[in-house]
Parts: C-alpha cells; sequence; structure tokens
C-alpha cells in the first residue's frame, strides 16, 4: 500500500460517505476506488462491505434528530435486513455471480423510476387491495445487498419512500442504518472467512465516516424533489454502466 493508494482510499471514503448517506450509491464510488489500487474483483467487494459498515455509522449520528422516534421502525427493518444480508453474503461465497449481475441492472432502473415518479406509484401502492409487502421487499433488497450491493441503498430508499409519508430526510435515515444492519451480517462473515484486505478497508472506512457525519446534514438542506431527481439519475447511469458490462 502506497501513500498515492492511501490517499486515493481515504478521498475516495470521502466520496463515498457522501454518496452513500444521501443517495445510498456509496459503491458507485467506493468499490472503482479499491479495484484502482490493484485489488482484486472478490476481494474488492468483501473489502468494500466491511469498510461501508462505517458509513452507516456517520450517517446515523449525522441523523440523530430524523431517527427520533424510529427506533421500533428500524428494529423490525434491521432484523429482514440482517437475515437477507447473511443470506446474500452466504451465495456470493457459493455461487458464481454473473448470472445475478445480468438483473442487477433492471432492479436498479425499477428503483430509480420508483424516486422518479413517486405519487403516482405511491398512489398506486396506497390502493385499496392487495399490495406487494415491504417486509418481503426489504428481505429480498438486503440479500442483494449481501450479495453484490450496488445501489442497493437506492432500492431500499425507493421502496420506504414509496410505502411511507414522511419527510424524505427521515427516510433517507432509515435507510442507511437499516442497510448499515445489512453490511453488518455479510461484513462479519467476511472477516472471518474471506479475502479482506484489511489496510484498504480501514483507510476506506476513516474517509467513509468523515463523508457520512455530513451527509445528512446536507440531505436536511437540499429541496426533495431536485434531490430524488438526481439520485435516480445517477442510479440510471449506474444501471447503464453495469448493463454494458455484463453484456
Amino acid at each position: 500500500m502506497n501513500v498515492e493508494h492511501a490517499v486515493l482510499l481515504t478521498a475516495g471514503g470521502v466520496g463515498a460517505g457522501l454518496t452513500g448517506s444521501m443517495a445510498g450509491l456509496a459503491s458507485l464510488v467506493s468499490y472503482p476506488v479499491l479495484l484502482a489500487t490493484g485489488i482484486p474483483p472478490v476481494a474488492a467487494n468483501m473489502t468494500n462491505t466491511v469498510a461501508l459498515l462505517a458509513s452507516a455509522v456517520g450517517a446515523g449520528a449525522g441523523a440523530r434528530r430524523e431517527l427520533r422516534g424510529q427506533g421500533r421502525r428500524i428494529a423490525r427493518l434491521s432484523v429482514l435486513a440482517v437475515a437477507g444480508g447473511l443470506t446474500g453474503a452466504l451465495l456470493l461465497m457459493w455461487t458464481p455471480s454473473a448470472a445475478f449481475e445480468r438483473i442487477v441492472p433492471g432492479l436498479i432502473v425499477l428503483g430509480a423510476l420508483a424516486l422518479l415518479f413517486r405519487g403516482p406509484v405511491r398512489d398506486w401502492y396506497l390502493r385499496p387491495g392487495w399490495r406487494p409487502p415491504v417486509n418481503l421487499a426489504v428481505f429480498l433488497i438486503a440479500i442483494y445487498g449481501g450479495y453484490f450491493g450496488a445501489a442497493a441503498g437506492v432500492l431500499l430508499l425507493a421502496v420506504l419512500v414509496v410505502a411511507v409519508t414522511e419527510p424524505f430526510a427521515v427516510t433517507n435515515a432509515v435507510k442507511s442504518v437499516v442497510l448499515g444492519a445489512a453490511n453488518l451480517v455479510a461484513a462479519a462473515l467476511y472477516a472471518v472467512t474471506g479475502p479482506v484486505h484489511w489496510t484498504a478497508a480501514a483507510l476506506l472506512a476513516a474517509g467513509c465516516l468523515v463523508g457520512s457525519g455530513i451527509g445528512p446534514a446536507l440531505v436536511r438542506r437540499t429541496p426533495e424533489r431536485p434531490l430524488r431527481t438526481a439520485i435516480a439519475v445517477a442510479a440510471l447511469c449506474l444501471a447503464t454502466y453495469l448493463w454494458w458490462r455484463a453484456g
């Protein structure tokens, strides 16, 4: 680990913490940074999951105001996230990722569209009659988060935005903490069994802690509609890139 790589990882961590706490797109920054330092893809994925725990810690600390009164809700969703994150981590260790990577762009596009058209989608979801259960969606997204992770925060944010009527900053804060629970169990498994690059993880985590602590304050001060639009556009760009790479 040379000085240039150390600086790149720390700065990348700050960027990942900001994008993660504001938009759920931390891996859009952190994973390419890990690859740029020469870490192989599987090790980079596992190292990334470990490092991004710091993003959840920083986001939770920075969003204390938004998280007041959300304890029971976070506990319920976190149980689902832990179960899904563990399932996803085990799948990553036991199965090839090629097939799963092909459906990821479509999932991200759906999440982006839900953010862009939150009003009509929420009206559809809240209409009388049967509707897809939020708990199942959270569990499935946590599986994806533990397995691959790119834009898992966007998917979770999209589900929560549609299912609950509340300030966007509150939804975003809950998303960060619940996603951290999914990452926690996957990171613990990788720490014991996987090829985690610990120096890189520590440097990336230090930057993430700083960036994610700043993110909630920016969300609090940013108008909701432009922020949702920016997140959705970034997610669509990521989906396009992942579709191109999978092809």
